[in-house]
């Protein structure tokens, strides 16, 4: 069975239909003010930040700080897992 994750907090879903119905906590326009989005790479050993090559071992530990090179300006953004 597949898993799903979302691209702002990476939390495990076992559908996409789950994961687009509820709130995200990491959300860029503020916790719980949208929805999960789904990512849509595939399942990794080590997920790469595309604004700043940095690895991590989960896109949930990825997403949990701040990047130093995001476009709004340095640690105004999350990392974001690249494709």
């Amino acid at each position: 069975m597949a898993n799903f994750y979302c691209e702002y907090c990476g939390q495990k879903f076992s559908s996409v239909s789950s994961l687009t119905v509820s709130s995200c906590s990491r959300h860029p326009l503020g916790s719980n003010k949208g929805k999960h989005k789904l990512y849509e790479g595939s399942e990794k050993a080590k997920y790469t930040c595309k604004y700043c090559g940095q690895s991590f071992s989960s896109i949930s530990s990825m997403t949990a700080s701040s990047c130093s090179r995001h476009p709004n300006g340095s640690n105004k953004g999350k990392h974001a897992p690249a494709l």
